[in-house]
């Protein structure tokens, strides 16, 4: 064995427990969601780098005007429409910097990574919500005000929320290889399981009241461009998953005062009477010569009635008739 060997093999031993002490710190910087810092607000324990926000084990997205995708390492990625906050949160139970390793002290597997990492719980107060990743061995938690959604696999997870008014919670399990999904209720107890390719409606969040056949999507709404009247698609807004367009105020010259209402009708029907015998003429006053009527005329038909009269009166004193 050459010199050289000896003089270093303790030396390699040392840094091969120095490896072995610093891969677990090493893999606790493994993040639990990536999301990009442009359009949404970011708050809780993250790390940012070169225009994306790392979350270690805590943390809240709110998306903009438009909807958010965050990548889950391993695993897939969470969409989050417009306006939603979504608080996402590690299972702490879970030691997500210990993977499993192959047999005989090989690399660590994808699919080992995806089955050891922890699961985690997405918390929705309002708004709508889009997961698509992969499901392991640790149950994933969509947390409602009214409902504790589980996600389990095995399968693939495209699982669709949207929250509407008075608590209307909808649920859409889809994909052909669509994970176990239950739905409990936090303060009426109970439990709904969501079948593959299922589109459920718990009305006014209750268990009791669902629309197993609901035909809206329970996804983010279809972002749809402006008109050129500038009016946008109203279903976000309405959801209450777009803000409301602001009006615009009344266009007035620069320098000049919009005209206002300065004129007060009033109505004293107490003094209506008074009024109308005020304004009418006595009853004896002479009307004045232009309104005066005026004596009819004789007709023609008189005048020659006459004349013929008096001629046929002469011819009968004159031949004595």
């Amino acid at each position: 064995m050459p010199l050289g060997w000896r003089w270093n093999a303790p030396v390699l031993l040392c840094c091969a427990f120095c490896l072995a002490g610093l891969r677990p710190a090493l893999g606790q910087t493994v993040p639990i969601a990536i999301v990009p810092v442009e359009g949404v607000e970011l708050t809780g324990g993250m790390n940012v780098a070169q225009g994306k926000a790392m979350i270690t084990s805590s943390g809240s997205v709110t998306a903009g005007e438009h909807p958010a995708t965050i990548t889950l390492p391993h695993r897939g990625n969470l969409r989050i429409c417009s306006t939603t906050t979504v608080h996402l949160t590690a299972d702490s139970s879970v030691d997500a910097a210990q993977p499993a390793t192959a047999t005989g002290g090989g690399t660590t597997s994808t699919a080992s990574a995806q089955r050891e990492a922890p699961g985690l719980m997405m918390a929705l107060g309002r708004g709508a919500l889009e997961a698509n990743f992969a499901t392991g061995a640790n149950s994933d938690v969509i947390l409602t005000p009214d409902f504790r959604i589980l996600i389990s696999g095995p399968g693939t997870a495209q699982v669709q929320v949207r929250l509407g008014v008075k608590g209307d919670t909808c649920v859409d399990n889809r994909g052909p290889h669509a994970p176990y999904v239950t739905v409990t209720s936090i303060f009426d107890g109970g439990a709904y399981r969501v079948q593959p390719e299922q589109r459920v409606m718990f009305q006014h969040g209750s268990l009791r009241e669902v629309v197993d056949n609901e035909k809206e999507s329970c996804g983010c709404p279809p972002e749809t461009p402006k008109t050129l009247l500038g009016n946008e698609f109203p279903l976000a807004q309405s959801e209450g998953l777009a803000p409301l367009s602001t009006p615009l105020p009344n266009a007035v010259p620069p320098g000049a005062q919009a005209a206002q209402a300065t004129v007060q009708l009033e109505y004293d029907g107490t003094h209506a009477a008074a009024a109308t015998a005020a304004t009418a003429p006595p009853a004896s006053a002479k009307l004045p010569a232009e309104a005066e009527p005026l004596a009819a005329a004789p007709t023609d038909r008189a005048v020659k009635k006459g004349f013929f009269h008096n001629f046929a009166h002469f011819f009968k004193k004159l031949f004595g008739g």
